[in-house]
């Protein structure tokens, strides 16, 4: 871990947070398919307070903490690192003010959740419960310091319903040292598997990302169905962390779809700039996390070189440590 500034206030974490997103968000603008530039693309800072409409469309998943009529209401503002809580927030429908309370199964859940620290090393998957009253919750502990991000991906009930990903800021207090992001590495190695990583990202086009998973040098055949598909990919843009929809290629199930050991993707970068990726699979009953440093519009393939170079893990839900699963370096 690297020495750096120390931050023991909540409100030193948050405007770590804010001034982080603004600095390297705000220079990199939002690219769509033909390479054109789109104006506007601000960093969190800036897309926190953004007025809903006009170029909104143009911006990636989770800039916003209010778009397309929806608001993500987090109730849970500050927590204390490595104290259990409980992370609580509603998403509201401006029109009536009122909570939503009817969604969209998408990928066998109603609503995903992701944390990631703002340095993009660590990263949980969650899955909270609903209450009637559209109150979320989940426990959490968050073992580090400093700025969080809290990602709500979901789509309200209702045919014309479109799927958002809101985003909004999580200060988590006590000493923070900031760790630098993992250098780019085209194999990870989490609980004794090996994850290669095939492909790239590219600028305003789509592009495939092909997961190989081994484990003591074989090929893993047998992968578990995990939300509807053998993976789950994220992927977040360093700096203001702009987040990517990425959907897999096939299901479990469809004729033509193998259990492993490849999971494939299809992903489209809004920008140049750097990107990291988690991958969750689940294999004997227990869903692990494996990540990855890319760089838009440089292949991911690696030399020989790379290939022994541990890319970090984690553990998903179903590893029963009381929280939804932890990826940290």
């Amino acid at each position: 871990m690297n020495t750096g500034l120390k931050v023991t206030a909540f409100a030193a974490a948050l405007a770590a947070a804010f001034g982080a997103a603004y600095g390297v968000g705000a220079g990199m603008d939002p690219v769509v398919a033909g390479g054109e530039r789109v104006a506007g693309g601000g960093g969190a800072a800036h897309a926190e307070h953004a007025a809903v409409g006009g170029g909104e469309a143009a911006l990636p998943g989770g800039l916003l903490v209010s778009q397309g009529g929806y608001t993500l209401d987090l109730h849970t503002r500050a927590l204390r690192a490595g104290e259990s809580a409980e992370l609580r927030f509603a998403v509201l429908d401006e029109r009536t003010g009122r909570n939503v309370t009817a969604f969209r199964r998408e990928h066998g859940k109603e609503l995903h959740l992701i944390v990631a620290s703002r340095d993009l090393t660590t990263y949980w998957h969650l899955h909270p419960a609903r209450a009637a009253d559209g109150t979320w919750s989940t426990p959490v502990r968050l073992p580090e310091a400093g700025g969080h991000r809290v990602f709500a991906d979901f789509r309200p009930a209702g045919k014309d319903a479109r799927g958002l990903t809101l985003g909004a800021d999580l200060a988590v207090s006590g000493t923070s040292v900031p760790d630098a992001l993992p250098p780019h590495s085209a194999t990870a190695t989490v609980d004794g598997y090996q994850v290669h990583l095939e492909g790239g990202l590219t600028p305003g086009a789509g592009s495939e990302l092909t997961f190989a998973v081994t484990r003591a040098g074989k090929p893993v055949t047998d992968l578990e169905p995990y939300l509807g598909a053998y993976g789950h990919l994220v992927a977040l843009r360093a700096g203001d962390l702009a987040y990517l929809h990425v959907h897999p290629n096939g299901e479990p199930g469809d004729g033509r779809t193998r259990p492993g050991p490849g999971i494939s993707f299809t992903a489209t970068a809004p920008s140049t700039g750097t990107f990291r990726l988690f991958l969750d699979f689940r294999h004997g009953g227990k869903v692990r996390t494996a990540s990855f440093t890319v760089h838009a519009g440089r292949p991911a393939a690696a030399g020989p070189a790379e290939a022994g170079q541990e890319g970090g893990g984690g553990y998903g839900p179903e590893e029963g440590r009381g929280e939804s699963g932890t990826h940290a370096h």
